[in-house]
C-alpha cells in the first residue's frame, strides 16, 4: 500500500523586508514558480500605505497628509481593503498550487475558511480568536487583513497582522464606504486591536510555520537562491503610486467637496 507524502512548502524568512520587494517577490512566485511557497516577514521598513488593485486614492486615503508627510502609497496585484504597514506589522503569504490542497476550492470563501482553520491552530488557547467575514479578530476588534489571487491552478493568500500600531498613522486612512457589518462604523482605532496584547511575537512566527508544517513538508530558501525557482517573464502589477497620481487624486477630491 503507498502512503500518501505532504507536498512541499518552501518556506522563506525575511526581516525587515521593504513591502513593495516582499509584493514584487510573491508576485513573481505565483506567476513565475510551479512551486508552493510560504513567505514569513517580520517588519517592513518604513511606514507605507497599500491598496488593493482596484483601490482609488481620493476615495481611501487623507491624500493632502498622504502627500505631505511622502508616505509611499502602494498598489498591489491582489485585491482587498487599504492597510499602512510599519516595523511593527508581520506578514505571512500562503502561495499553493490548487492540487496540492485538493480540500479548498479556487473561490475565496473557501481560501479564507482554510486559511481560518490554520490560524486556529496558531492561536489555539487565546481567547477570543475567529475569522470574522473577511478578517481575523480577537472577540470583535480586527488585528489581521487579509487579499486574495487566484489564477488558474494556482492562489496566494497573504495577510498583514498589527503586532502593534501608531494611531497617528491610522487618520492617514479614510473610512471605506464598504466596511464589514461588525465594524458598526467604529473609526480605525475603536475597530482594531494589537496583536501583542494576546501572543508574543517569535511565537506567532514559529506556530505559523509549524500550523503550515502539518499540511506540508517544510523546506526553507534563502532569498538569494530564488533565481533557480522563478524562471522566465510574468505579469507585473504591484506598483508605486507616482505623486503625481496622489495629486491628481488630491485635486479630483477638492472638487468633489
Amino acid at each position: 500500500m503507498s502512503i500518501s507524502r505532504a507536498p512541499l512548502m518552501n518556506l522563506v524568512r525575511l526581516k525587515g523586508t521593504p513591502i513593495l520587494e516582499q509584493l514584487h517577490l510573491e508576485e513573481r512566485l505565483l506567476r513565475a514558480s510551479t512551486d508552493n511557497w510560504c513567505i514569513v516577514n517580520d517588519g517592513t521598513n518604513v511606514p507605507t500605505i497599500v491598496m488593493g488593485m482596484s483601490g482609488k486614492p481620493s476615495q481611501l486615503l487623507e491624500v493632502g497628509p498622504v502627500i505631505k508627510d511622502r508616505i509611499p502609497v502602494i498598489k498591489r496585484f491582489t485585491g482587498g481593503g487599504t492597510v499602512i504597514v510599519d516595523k511593527s506589522t508581520l506578514f505571512v503569504s500562503l502561495i499553493c498550487n490548487k492540487d496540492d490542497v485538493p480540500s479548498v476550492q479556487p473561490y475565496p470563501r473557501s481560501v479564507m475558511a482554510w486559511s481560518g482553520s490554520l490560524y486556529g491552530e496558531v492561536f489555539e488557547g487565546v481567547d477570543g480568536f475567529q475569522l470574522r467575514e473577511n478578517d481575523y479578530v480577537f472577540g470583535d476588534r480586527k488585528f489581521g487583513g487579509n487579499a486574495q489571487s487566484i489564477i488558474r491552478n494556482r492562489w496566494i493568500h497573504h495577510t498583514s497582522f498589527l503586532w502593534d500600531y501608531n494611531v497617528r498613522n491610522m487618520a492617514y486612512l479614510k473610512l471605506p464606504s464598504k466596511v464589514p457589518q461588525y465594524r458598526l462604523e467604529r473609526d480605525h482605532t475603536e475597530f482594531v486591536c494589537r496583536m501583542k496584547d494576546y501572543i508574543e511575537r517569535s511565537d506567532f512566527v514559529e506556530k505559523t510555520v509549524k500550523a503550515v508544517g502539518n499540511q506540508f513538508a517544510m523546506k526553507e530558501v534563502n532569498l538569494e537562491d530564488i533565481d533557480s525557482y522563478a524562471k522566465g517573464e510574468h505579469v507585473k502589477s504591484t506598483r508605486l503610486l507616482t505623486m503625481e497620481e496622489l495629486q491628481e487624486a488630491m485635486a479630483s477630491t477638492a472638487q468633489s467637496a
